[in-house]
């Protein structure tokens, strides 16, 4: 076995699934809130495309405990973001822990991913109308 037979994963795309448990629900959510419409469905899944990256909203009688960013976008802007995401009706995570607070919903994370060339990271959370914590983040360079 030669290394490029190793690292078949390495070289593939990632794409996320997100459980819903009303899908026509999730639907709604990702288009009022989000800005965003499925690229494809199938029954029981929604598939949406952003920058070349994939996710799924699929109809499950399971969900996410809610206690871990399960998807996250990257974004040039934060604070634009934010703004934009919060006049559709989004409601952002507060956080204040020891460490980690959250300054009107945005928190400033230093050192996250230096091998990205970036010093930290600036980020905010919110829940999907399932329960899905999902993030936007942006870069400190």
């Amino acid at each position: 076995m030669n290394a490029d037979d190793r690292n078949v994963l390495s070289r593939a795309r990632v794409a996320t699934r997100l459980p819903a448990q009303d899908l026509d629900r999730a639907r709604r959510f990702y288009s009022e809130r989000l800005g965003l419409e499925p690229v494809d469905e199938r029954p029981g899944g929604l598939l949406y495309r952003c920058e070349g990256a994939e996710f799924v909203v699929f109809q499950s009688t399971g969900s996410s405990p809610g206690t871990f960013t399960q998807m996250a976008w990257e974004v040039d802007d934060i604070e634009t973001a934010v703004s934009e995401l919060r006049r559709r009706g989004v409601v952002f995570e507060e956080v204040d822990v020891p460490g980690f607070r959250t300054r009107d919903g945005i928190a400033e994370i230093d050192g996250n991913y230096p091998s990205k060339g970036a010093r930290g990271e600036r980020g905010a959370w919110f829940r999907d109308s399932e329960g899905n914590l999902l993030g936007v983040g942006e870069p400190v360079r």
